[in-house]
């Protein structure tokens, strides 16, 4: 179910308990290691993290009035979410992602193109998560984004 929530910490506000640590701690984690630039922010119905307009005034493609969506993080009915663009976008991110996924956890790992599936709050490998929002800044995101995925 998509939340409706306007807000981050109305978002967080009405998680389940069982879920509600855990997103605090992947937003903390997120928060400490993305590169400045990046905004945090509401969007479909999630929270997530965005190159605002400012840096950006194209927007997004499919909707030019949305800034550019970069991370997402969600807590679903069966799982909790980590949606990040730049896997999607840059084999090699993805490659190093792969690489360093059985470093941090004895989970097998759940992905589709661009989410990132934790069947429980403990599976989640906080580190790595923190460590791939870092990988990559709102430019270099830009540059990606024109040269793969903007048609």
């Amino acid at each position: 179910m998509q939340s409706t929530a306007t807000t981050p910490e109305l978002y967080l506000a009405e998680l389940s308990e069982d879920r509600k640590q855990i997103m605090y701690d992947l937003r903390n984690f997120i928060a400490q290691n993305i590169p400045a630039g990046f905004e945090e922010m509401m969007g479909y119905g999630m929270l997530g993290y965005v190159v605002p307009h400012t840096l950006y005034p194209s927007g997004y493609h499919c909707d030019p009035k949305q800034p550019l969506p970069f991370m997402g993080i969600a807590s679903q009915k069966n799982h909790i979410a980590v949606y990040h663009m730049g896997i999607y976008a840059d084999e090699a991110l993805l490659s190093w992602f792969k690489e360093e996924h059985p470093k941090h956890s004895k989970f097998k790992l759940d992905m589709g193109k661009s989410c990132i599936r934790f069947k429980k709050p403990e599976h989640v490998p906080l580190e790595l998560m923190g460590e791939l929002a870092s990988k990559m800044t709102p430019q270099e995101w830009i540059e990606l984004y024109e040269r793969v995925l903007k048609r």
